[in-house]
């Protein structure tokens, strides 16, 4: 039976309903043009000998004032972590600057970059910094608001197969909705490409007539299965649906290459339950990776305050909207304003106030050994990577790598050092490159 549409409530700003987070830049305006300066020097970003130095415990790395300051961690670590007592001293360079808003990238085999444009346009970054054209057979994007091409992930098997997944906001005739898609990536001799075998693997519905909460992050995990990351798009009448197993709204899902469930998902058999559920109760997952264990983590947007980082597991219930850290952004309670529930599982550590994740990766690289085993990510009002050392999945420490712009996605290159997606809001991204001194 086709699902109706759900249609956006009107827009309020103090009347108590919740506003979307860190909305995206508004259509209609052009693409800056593409310039890449190779290894220019970034303002400083390097950690003084004081901090450096500052032994674990004695002061954390979030020091300004909660939004809810009545509330209280469910245990010891859950936030606010101490600082580490060995942070390595952090230089960045700039790798590409004046790029069109960017939303993700993603190293191919041979060092360059693939990236996606908000706007809708793929691009490949050779090894010297030169970006080629934009990728032809990129399907139609809707870009408004929050919406746009959003992660792109390589196939476990690209070297040979040449195949990729991405995700976008897709405009459908009864609204928008986070979508999936894989094809082969053929590139030319020009330094751009074009996408072959175009096909869309996965659609999250119902769909919705809105601009925000689109998500989304891809992860691969050590058998093939593919976890995708949406939000609840945002407004009271859909959001209530992240607590709902028969719609796709809020939810991690993991799916097969092909877009159908993973044999042994939670909800499989479940009347009602739409198969591809892997856990619910999120509200708008940008921050996704994959450990060295092979178990999928996420970081997911709060509202004013509660921004969380989870391991989710096969069936649980993450509380959205029911069961949330922080408060609405008109200062109101959201919902009973309760931050535990029967049933519904506490974050592993949550922020307030918020830093905005966008991006996220687990460090195993060799070229700064203080990070080994932490999960970077991209801060879009922490304006930095976020590092968060763990020990036994729990916070152990935190530290923050300011870079004074959004982050909006993180990676390890295969040289080992750390690479950051920055933009301004409604502007231009920079790539930077993070490494020890």
């Amino acid at each position: 039976m086709r699902q109706r549409p759900l249609r956006p409530a009107l827009s309020k700003t103090m009347s108590g309903a919740a506003k979307p987070c860190c909305p995206g830049r508004q259509a209609g305006k052009a693409s800056r043009p593409i310039r890449l300066v190779a290894s220019l020097l970034f303002p400083a970003i390097i950690a003084s000998p004081a901090l450096a130095q500052q032994a674990a415990g004695t002061k954390p790395a979030e020091t300004r004032p909660a939004n809810a300051p009545d509330q209280k961690p469910a245990f010891a670590g859950q936030t606010r972590a101490p600082q580490p007592a060995d942070m390595p001293h952090i230089a960045a360079s700039v790798v590409a600057r004046d790029l069109p808003q960017l939303w993700s990238m993603e190293f191919l085999p041979d060092g360059r970059m693939l990236v996606t444009a908000k706007q809708g346009a793929m691009h490949i970054i050779d090894r010297q910094g030169k970006p080629g054209p934009a990728i032809s057979g990129v399907p139609k994007v809707m870009s408004d608001g929050q919406g746009g091409l959003l992660d792109v992930a390589l196939a476990p098997d690209y070297a040979t197969s040449g195949m990729i997944f991405f995700s976008f906001a897709e405009p459908r005739q009864d609204g928008n909705g986070t979508s999936v898609a894989s094809a082969r990536l053929v590139a030319d001799g020009n330094g751009a490409g074009r996408l072959e075998n175009l096909k869309i693997i996965f659609r999250q519905m119902p769909s919705y007539d809105g601009r925000n909460h689109f998500g989304s992050r891809l992860a691969f995990g050590r058998e093939g299965e593919l976890y995708v990351t949406v939000g609840e798009r945002s407004s009271p009448e859909p959001r209530v649906q992240a607590q709902d197993i028969s719609s796709g709204l809020g939810k991690t899902f993991r799916i097969t290459q092909d877009g159908k469930p993973w044999p042994g998902n939670p909800f499989i058999g479940t009347t009602g339950a739409r198969p591809e559920i892997w856990s619910y109760g999120h509200r708008n997952l940008q921050a996704a990776t994959i450990d060295g264990e092979g178990r999928f983590w996420t970081v997911e947007h709060g509202p004013r305050g509660g921004d969380e980082l989870n391991r989710p597991q096969a069936g649980k219930n993450y509380g959205w909207p029911e069961v949330t850290y922080g408060i609405d952004y008109s200062g109101a309670p959201i919902g009973r304003g309760i931050t535990a529930l029967q049933k519904t599982e506490q974050p592993v550590y949550y922020w307030d106030p918020v830093i905005a994740p966008s991006g996220m990766a687990y460090y195993d690289g060799n070229l700064i050994p203080e990070w080994k085993g932490a999960f970077l990510i991209g801060g879009l009002v922490a304006q930095g990577v976020v590092v968060v050392h763990m020990k036994d999945d729990k916070v152990l420490s935190e530290e923050r790598i300011s870079l004074g712009a959004r982050v909006r996605d993180v990676k390890v290159g295969p040289d080992g050092a750390v690479y950051a997606v920055t933009e301004s809001r409604g502007g231009a991204s920079t790539i930077v490159r993070l490494t020890r001194t």
